[in-house]
């Protein structure tokens, strides 16, 4: 009669004799990958998998949160929320050199629009997923940025016609994106909302608002306020005095939809005088990482908005809808 033990190996090794050569193979690269991963220190996925993706729409993104926080998408999942082929052309795939960028920056057109912060951002990132795989992936928070990229070429019209798919996909993300943030977005997908710190909105707050004031600079496109006056049937004389009541709006339209408490914190940091009259606008408050990036993204959408309108009242039916107001509670917290 056997020893338990012996049972054990016996049943051990008629399982491994039932396994396939495939299944064979994967297993032993799960190993090899988990001990060079262990060697090198990498840092792993704790949260989200193949079976979890981020879905915007009809569009499925491999994501995950990292043990050190960092949310990535993979270099496939980038190419596919672009409308890329998951596998790059050519075989290219992460680069190998600091002159060098991902596939989905690779385009000669794009390059010479590619600012230095984006550049610095796409060192890939190596990780081991859930399932003990290494795998390149890069932050979350730069997909919106390589939206806005393909959008500028598509407005300074030196997209090819090849690529003008992808500008009509960045154009659906930026605009769902503007909604719910992707880092939100990204902790429903992997399961991740559910065990967030209490006081994410106040480390929220404080990635969304300075702790010093900025220099003011133009942070209010004209056609923001060219398409209000055409929407409110005023006459348009392009002068910078403009009514009172467009202070109501902008608070209305941005402040109040910009993020989960931010309009309570600028008001808190950057009060009235009791009068409407405050010494800075509230935007020199915002924070170069987070805050000015949100700006500008719901800018874009906003206006996108009002472009599409005939009038004030269906602006505001069909605004209200997409871009509710935030309040004091982070989306889906």
């Amino acid at each position: 009669m056997d020893k338990p033990d012996g049972k054990k190996q016996a049943a051990a090794l008629a399982r491994a004799q039932s396994l396939t050569q495939s299944e064979r193979s994967a297993i032993a690269k799960k190993a090899a990958s988990a001990r060079w991963a262990a060697a090198r220190n990498l840092p792993h996925a704790v949260y989200g998998s193949r079976e979890r993706p981020l879905r915007i729409g009809a569009i499925e993104i491999a994501c995950y949160v990292l043990d050190d926080g960092r949310r990535v998408l993979t270099q496939e999942g980038m190419l596919t929320a672009l409308g890329r082929a998951a596998k790059a052309k050519g075989g290219q795939g992460v680069r190998t050199s600091v002159d060098s960028y991902p596939p989905f920056l690779a385009a000669e057109n794009i390059k010479p629009l590619i600012p230095l912060e984006i550049t610095l951002s796409t060192s890939p990132v190596e990780f081991v997923t859930d399932g003990g795989i290494i795998a390149f992936g890069y932050p979350a928070e730069l997909l919106p940025e390589v939206c806005r990229l393909y959008l500028r070429a598509r407005d300074e019209r030196i997209l090819l016609a090849s690529q003008a798919h992808i500008a009509q996909r960045c154009d659906m993300l930026v605009r769902a994106l503007a909604a719910t943030g992707i880092v939100a977005l990204i902790d429903e997908a992997t399961g991740f909302q559910a065990v967030r710190a209490k006081d994410a909105l106040q480390e929220y707050l404080e990635r969304f608002i300075r702790k010093e004031l900025a220099a003011w600079v133009q942070r209010f496109p004209l056609e923001f306020f060219q398409e209000l006056y055409r929407l409110k049937k005023w006459p348009w004389t392009g002068s910078s005095r403009r009514p009172g009541v467009v202070g109501r709006y902008i608070k209305d339209l941005v402040y109040e939809r910009l993020g989960p408490g931010v309009l309570a914190e600028l008001e808190r940091v950057n009060p009235s005088d009791g009068h409407g009259r405050r010494k800075v606008k509230h935007h020199q408050w915002l924070s170069d990482d987070l805050g000015i990036p949100g700006l500008s993204q719901h800018m874009h959408s906003l206006i996108g908005f009002m472009r599409a309108s005939d009038d004030w009242a269906s602006f505001l039916a069909l605004f209200n809808r997409a871009f509710p107001k935030r309040g004091d509670t982070l989306p889906l917290l």
